[in-house]
């Protein structure tokens, strides 16, 4: 069985869940803080594919930072598509949608937000940890 497939027959239960050679991490965290929590604790996840509830623009951003080889999403975003297919990422998906929407089902998700006028990689997650730092202050 190949890290992707493990990767998805372990994604229920969890939001997400990122495999190489057999070796799974799992979370139930929401949105864009398992993989900002991975980033901060300096994980290596170069050539980990990735199974995600919801993969969006800012999502498919640091899967590219972190070197993830391969991406399994229950829903995927167009401009989520867009970058994975720009770095060479294989991806599969069960359902493409216009937008990622936030929780209140009220707006566009905060992170896609954040990002969605940036290409840049690094630049893009400097936007992310800082939103994150500003939303963490309002809480």
């Amino acid at each position: 069985m190949t890290d992707i497939e493990i990767a998805k027959n372990n994604l229920n239960g969890h939001t997400i869940c990122i495999c190489k050679d057999g070796y799974c991490l799992y979370s139930e965290k929401r949105g864009i803080a398992p993989i900002m929590g991975l980033i901060a604790d300096s994980v290596d996840l170069a050539g980990y594919s990735v199974a995600d509830k919801v993969v969006g623009k800012a999502a498919a951003m640091l899967f590219v930072k972190c070197g993830i080889k391969q991406v399994f999403a229950k829903t995927l975003s167009k401009n989520g598509k867009k970058i994975l297919e720009r770095f060479g990422i294989p991806y599969e998906y069960e359902t493409l949608t216009e937008k990622i929407i936030n929780r209140d089902g009220t707006d566009i998700c905060p992170m896609e937000k954040t990002v969605l006028n940036i290409e840049d990689v690094e630049e893009g997650y400097t936007a992310l940890k800082n939103k994150l730092k500003q939303l963490s202050a309002k809480n």
